[in-house]
């Protein structure tokens, strides 16, 4: 893979000017060969299997990072989902692991640990209940260790007792961490269709169809994307989206060349490149802008889902031109509480929660660092679940909810979560009941959709 002088030089007008990062290197570890009925020897393995694996993850990073000149925010690790080698175990041994896992990440040095998971969306084995009722004193009492629990698949349909389960989950997880506004929940995603090499957190996980290890990007392009498209305030939307897929074809290429040159120090594969972008709380580095700039006076407003829809496939395809290993999520984040535009599109009244929902049926991911009220109930978030799982599973999509009930907050406040998570204003939710449809449970059978074979 070779880049032009032209290349080099745009790229480097992009980090010094416009916010171009690489958001992570998120190296993959399966440790399905972990497994053992001795737990203190099982902890011991895990331990030993990923500081063997990513012991140089961090200073190769940044060794790269100072040759490049591109800046690379996060070094994270995903790990097999970790309720596929739990057996036995009780609840206080799952906690245990999870904290086997943070001292890793903070020997290591590295930002984020995911994989504190399980795949539920047809069924709960033991195991997957076991890791499930751990998450909230497992999240609470770790620093660095993300999870995540897939309830529906659009092969399977909607396993709802295990979205009512999460319900309960959740605001536990809250509540534990109320004395620093519920920061758990934002180590926890609930997913639909999940994909087994995200590199993003909270939800990576290394999935069963991976290797050994693997290496995957994510790009962070919102930037870049926003000062392009104000170079031509006056072209039509073919044009613009001419403009961003071009853009996004650049971000891709300095993305893999940096993620191909991590791999071969680290001796791995490199496995893919995640296409979404990602914006954070620095100016100009926000999705909502974007929108805007298309045309929107506000984020929220109508006409969103078309300009959203125009952007997300034109970074899709920009993408797919630059690299043959796309991946993980690919699309665009909407994170609110790290996105400048979106927070302020909360404030002045244009986007809602039921805006953002149906935005997430034409985006990567789905209703993700939203702050609630803290005295929503148990079944109104195993509803929310639930509508975006089958925006999910309707649209043959992934679809996940990163929510944090507050505690003691209500709508209209603000929160701050601080460094990369952001602030975010309490939206406000329906008050009105979905109790009997969670409490009924079962499963919501698989859509036709499902019938593809």
């Amino acid at each position: 893979m070779t880049l032009a002088l032209t290349e080099m030089m745009e790229t480097i007008r992009m980090v010094q000017m416009e916010n171009l990062d690489i958001r992570t290197v998120t190296l993959g570890i399966n440790l399905r060969d972990c497994y053992d009925t001795d737990f203190e020897k099982m902890k011991e393995k895990i331990y030993k299997k990923i500081t063997t694996f990513a012991t140089d993850l961090t200073k190769v990073a940044q060794e790269v990072e100072k040759e490049f000149g591109i800046p690379i925010i996060n070094k994270r690790i995903s790990v097999t989902p970790i309720a596929e080698i739990l057996g036995s175990c009780t609840k206080e041994q799952a906690v245990e692991i999870a904290k086997t896992l943070d001292k890793v990440a903070i020997d290591l040095e590295v930002d984020f640990i995911g994989g504190f998971s399980a795949l539920v969306h047809k069924g709960m084995t033991k195991s997957d209940q076991t890791l499930i009722e751990s998450i909230p004193v497992a999240l609470s009492t770790t620093q660095r260790v993300c999870g995540s629990v897939s309830v529906a698949t659009t092969k399977t349909g909607i396993n709802m007792d295990a979205v009512k389960l999460m319900g309960h989950v959740i605001k536990q997880a809250a509540e534990l961490t109320a004395d620093q506004d519920g920061i758990a929940c934002a180590k926890l995603v609930v997913f639909c269709n999940p994909v087994e090499d995200n590199p993003f957190m909270a939800g990576a996980f290394h999935g069963s169809g991976e290797g050994e290890a693997v290496l995957n990007v994510g790009v962070s392009g919102p930037g870049v994307v926003l000062n392009a498209l104000k170079r031509y305030p006056n072209a039509d939307l073919g044009e613009i989206a001419e403009v961003i897929k071009k853009t996004a074809f650049k971000i891709t290429r300095a993305g893999e060349l940096i993620g191909r040159v991590v791999a071969k120090k680290l001796n791995v594969p490199f496995g893919i490149m995640d296409l979404s972008l990602a914006p954070t709380n620095a100016i100009n580095d926000s999705v909502a802008e974007i929108l805007e700039e298309i045309g929107l006076e506000r984020t929220g407003t109508h006409g969103t889902i078309a300009a959203l829809a125009l952007m997300n496939d034109a970074v899709k395809k920009g993408g797919a031109m630059a690299s043959s290993y796309v991946g993980g999520l690919s699309g665009a984040f909407i994170p609110v509480s790290e996105d400048n535009g979106m927070i302020r599109a909360v404030e002045e009244g244009a986007l809602s929660l039921a805006k953002l929902e149906a935005m997430t049926s034409v985006c990567s991911v789905g209703l993700d660092m939203i702050a609630l009220p803290g005295d929503v109930t148990a079944s109104t978030l195993s509803a929310i679940i639930a509508d975006e799982a089958a925006i999910g599973v309707i649209n043959k999509k992934t679809t996940a909810v990163r929510v944090i009930p507050v505690p003691g907050k209500s709508e209209g406040e603000l929160v701050e979560f601080g460094g990369l998570l952001g602030r975010a204003p309490i939206m406000k939710i329906n008050h009105f009941s979905s109790e009997k449809l969670i409490n009924r449970g079962g499963r919501i059978p698989a859509p036709l959709q499902a019938l593809s074979n």
